[in-house]
């Protein structure tokens, strides 16, 4: 059973030496959401999500759907553990696993087999499960002996390959999704794609942010609407 709940949930980000006028004229150009406070003396507080509250349980796919800005990587990266709430209540229950922006949690000076060993822990992966996963995600990159070089020594492309290869090589309950990936060739694509579809239907709940409404209604049967952080329930006939 997989559970992941949030109850009146409000996360903040302070913002450090900017004028408060010039980060409001930022915001608006931008179309970003979020309530602006003064934090303390050159501190401005920027709410990203505002007393969100829902419930996700076993079998729900979610799609997130919003502007550039409205709240939807940071509500993933909430749902995720990674930010914590300013106020409110988050209930998880189940292994977690993310797709997020290229690279994330990877160390540029690691070796590809090192990032492994790294992102595996950061998934919760123990030693022995991730020897057993590692032919997989070898044969799944195609790295071949770049895995023994520094990550820095990649391109996008060859980035991806890693990243996606160990975010997807577990099978959690929960899996969040900041847009599928684009880098990397045809090929590449066709595997990602396969791999992925593969992975949300053996999961218990997926939540994905996508600006892309068909791949939403593809792959979600509920829809979150993020507008200026806050969090609204949407029937998916109005998409």
């Amino acid at each position: 059973m997989a559970r992941l709940e949030f109850d009146r949930v409000t996360v903040q980000y302070p913002v450090y030496d900017v004028r408060a006028k010039s980060l409001r004229r930022h915001l608006v150009r931008v179309s970003t959401g979020g309530r602006i406070e003064a934090g303390g003396p050159g501190i401005q507080l920027v709410t990203a999500v505002r007393d969100a509250s829902f419930r996700l349980h076993d079998g729900d796919r979610v799609g997130l759907l919003g502007h550039n800005g409205a709240g939807k990587s940071t509500l993933l990266r909430t749902m995720a553990g990674v930010y914590f709430p300013a106020s409110g209540t988050v209930l998880r229950e189940g292994r977690v696993a993310t797709v997020f922006e290229l690279g994330a949690g990877m160390e540029s000076e690691l070796s590809g087999y090192e990032n492994i060993r790294r992102m595996a822990m950061l998934l919760g992966i123990g030693t022995k499960e991730m020897r057993g996963r590692l032919p997989d995600i070898e044969e799944f990159t195609q790295l071949g002996p770049f895995l023994h070089l520094p990550v820095r020594t990649y391109s996008a492309g060859m980035t991806t390959r890693l990243m996606f290869a160990v975010a997807t090589s577990t099978r959690p309950d929960i899996l969040l999704v900041d847009e599928i990936l684009g880098a990397g060739d045809a090929e590449f694509q066709q595997k990602a794609t396969r791999r992925m579809e593969e992975l949300i239907s053996s999961v218990r709940i997926f939540v994905f942010a996508s600006h892309d409404i068909e791949a939403l209604k593809r792959h979600c049967r509920r829809f979150f609407r993020l507008e200026h952080g806050v969090v609204h329930e949407v029937d998916g006939a109005d998409l």
